[in-house]
């Protein structure tokens, strides 16, 4: 079945990576997120991410914002373009891995970008995980989009499931408390 990429890529259908990421995560965190129930702000282990991340690869230009949707952490160029993504931990390993696949998917995909590769750097690890876009992951990736936009389209936040992360979680206490 062959999918119509003209109304996939409506702009209702892109999202920030962030969104990509929390859907992966937590249904319930990604309502929130995009309803404007923001508490990263508040939180002592977002702060320290950020922390890893300004201090990390200081020789690289960082923060790279496409259409105000995507942010890439830091751009190598050459015969393949590589986007890193530079994360702290790999407690939430397949979520970053779909955060940095929704980057290159966008790329290729709305921005008819070819050769572009991804990887996550975890610097307090001293490791890396290389990513390749495939027609398989392209599809997944659809079916993630139209995910985040029934989550987003719910009246209300859906129930949320206690995980182990949660504790640590920004919105712990909205969910729990």
């Amino acid at each position: 079945m062959e999918t119509d990429i003209g109304a996939l890529l409506s702009k209702e259908m892109f999202f920030s990576g962030t969104q990509v990421n929390y859907f992966i995560v937590c249904k319930t965190k990604l309502w929130l997120f995009s309803h404007f129930v923001t508490m990263e702000h508040s939180s002592d282990l977002v702060s320290y991410g950020k922390l890893v991340h300004e201090t990390t690869y200081g020789e690289k230009k960082k923060e790279i914002v496409i259409d105000d949707r995507i942010a890439i952490d830091f751009i190598q160029k050459g015969d393949t373009v590589v986007l890193h993504e530079v994360k702290k931990g790999k407690r939430l390993e397949k979520a970053h891995r779909y955060q940095l696949l929704y980057y290159l998917y966008y790329l290729n995909e709305l921005k008819g970008v070819e050769n572009v590769e991804g990887e996550i750097d975890y610097p307090l690890l001293r490791k890396k995980e290389h990513i390749v876009l495939t027609e398989n992951l392209k599809e997944e990736m659809r079916n993630i989009l139209k995910g985040i936009k029934e989550v987003i389209a719910m009246p209300e936040p859906p129930e949320p499931a206690y995980m182990r992360i949660c504790r640590k979680c920004a919105y712990f206490e909205f969910c729990w408390v």
